[in-house]
C-alpha cells in the first residue's frame, strides 16, 4: 500500500523578506560603483576646486548684496575670457609634463603688433589672423627646441619669453591705442541673455576654445596620446604613439592660445602695450594647477582649469566687494590656495604608490 505526501504548506514570506533578484542586482552594481569611484582619485583635485569655488560664492552671497547676481557672473567671464585661453593652452603643456613660461609674453607681442598694424592701416580681416600665427611660430619654435633639441621646458621657453618681450620693445615703449572701426566693433559685440547676463565676443571665443580643446583631449588620438605622455614618455613611444609630433604640437597650441589671449586681452583694453602680461604666465600655471593638473603630468581636465581660472578671478571679485582689502591680497591668497592644492596633489601621487 503506497503512501501518498501530501505537500507541507508553506507560510507567506513577510513582507520584505521576499527575495528580489533586482533589488540584489541594483544594490551590488551601486556597491561596485561606490568602490569604483571611491579608489579613483583623478577626479578629487577637481571636485576640490569646484567646492572652492562653491563655498567662495555662497560666502559672498551672504556676506555682499547682489553678489551673486547675474552680472557678476558674467562679469567674471568677461574679464578673464583671455586667461581661460592661455590656460588651456597651458593645460596641454603641463599635462604632457612640462611647462610654458612664454605665454605672458606672447600675450603682449601680439597684443602690440595687432595695435601697431592696426594704427598703420592694416585692415582687422588680415591682423587678427595674423596675430595667432605670431604665437603660433613661437609655439612650434619652443615645440623643435624641446624635442628636437632636447632643451628642458623651462629653459626654452624662458628663452622664448625674452624673445617675444624683446621684440615687444622694439615695435614700440608706448602704449600704441586701437581705433580701427572693424576692430573696436568686434570688440563692443555683446549679446544680452536676460536682464543681468550678457555675452561678448571674448568670452564666445573663450568657450569656443574650451570645447575644441576639450574634444582633442578626450576624443582624439591626439589626447590620448597627450596624456600617455604624462604618465610615461617611454611607454608611450613602446605602444607606437607619435610622441615626438605630439611633444612639438602641444607647445604649439599652447602658443596658438597664447596668440589668441593676446587678441583678447587687446579687445578688452583697446589697446596694445609692451609690458602688457608680466606675470601673466604665473596666473595660467596657477589656474592649471588649481584646477586639478598635476605638475607631473599625465592627469588633468580642460574643464578643472577653467574652474582654476574663475576661482583666481572671483578672490579678486570678492576684494573688490570688501572694498577695504588691499589688491596685494589676491597674490596672497592665490599663493595659499596653490600651496594647498599642490600638497593634495602630492598626497594623492603617494596614496597612488
Amino acid at each position: 500500500m503506497s503512501t501518498v505526501k501530501t505537500p507541507t504548506p508553506t507560510s507567506p514570506r513577510e513582507p520584505g523578506n521576499e527575495p528580489s533578484t533586482a533589488a540584489g542586482t541594483s544594490a551590488g552594481m551601486a556597491r561596485r560603483f561606490a568602490t569604483r569611484v571611491r579608489l579613483d582619485r583623478r577626479y578629487l583635485p577637481v571636485v576640490g576646486t569646484f567646492v572652492v569655488l562653491a563655498l567662495m560664492l555662497a560666502v559672498g552671497g551672504s556676506r555682499y548684496e547682489n553678489f551673486l547676481s547675474g552680472r557678476v557672473i558674467s562679469n567674471l567671464f568677461i574679464n578673464n575670457s583671455f586667461l581661460i585661453v592661455l590656460a588651456v593652452g597651458m593645460t596641454f603643456v603641463i599635462l604632457t609634463g612640462g611647462i610654458d613660461l612664454s605665454v605672458g609674453a606672447v600675450v603682449a607681442l601680439s597684443g602690440i603688433t595687432a595695435a601697431s598694424l592696426l594704427q598703420s592701416g592694416w585692415p582687422a580681416a588680415v591682423v587678427i589672423p595674423l596675430v595667432v600665427l605670431i604665437g603660433t611660430v613661437l609655439g612650434l619654435v619652443v615645440g623643435i627646441m624641446v624635442h628636437v633639441f632636447d632643451i628642458q621646458p623651462f629653459i626654452a621657453t624662458l628663452a622664448a619669453m625674452f624673445l617675444a618681450r624683446g621684440l615687444c620693445y622694439v615695435i614700440s615703449l608706448e602704449s600704441i591705442p586701437i581705433t580701427d572701426e572693424t576692430f573696436v566693433s568686434i570688440a563692443s559685440w555683446s549679446q544680452q541673455l536676460g536682464p543681468e547676463w550678457r555675452v561678448t565676443t571674448a568670452v564666445v571665443v573663450a568657450l569656443v576654445v574650451v570645447a575644441v580643446a576639450f574634444y582633442l583631449l578626450h576624443y582624439t588620438q591626439f589626447g590620448r596620446t597627450v596624456y600617455a605622455i604624462g604618465g610615461g614618455e617611454q611607454s608611450a613611444m613602446l605602444m607606437g604613439l607619435p610622441v615626438a609630433r605630439t611633444k612639438v604640437l602641444v607647445y604649439v597650441v599652447s602658443g596658438t592660445c597664447a596668440g589668441i589671449g593676446g587678441l583678447l586681452f587687446a579687445m578688452f583694453s583697446r589697446s596694445g602695450y609692451s609690458l602688457t602680461g608680466v606675470g601673466m604666465e604665473l596666473d595660467a600655471i596657477a589656474a592649471v594647477v588649481i584646477g586639478g593638473t598635476l605638475l607631473t603630468g599625465g592627469t588633468g581636465f580642460v574643464l578643472g582649469s577653467v574652474l582654476g581660472v574663475l576661482v583666481l578671478g572671483l578672490i579678486q571679485t570678492i576684494i573688490t566687494f570688501e572694498g577695504t582689502l588691499s589688491s596685494w591680497w589676491t597674490k596672497i591668497v592665490i599663493g595659499a590656495l596653490l600651496l594647498l592644492f599642490v600638497i593634495l596633489q602630492r598626497v594623492l601621487v603617494v596614496r597612488r604608490r
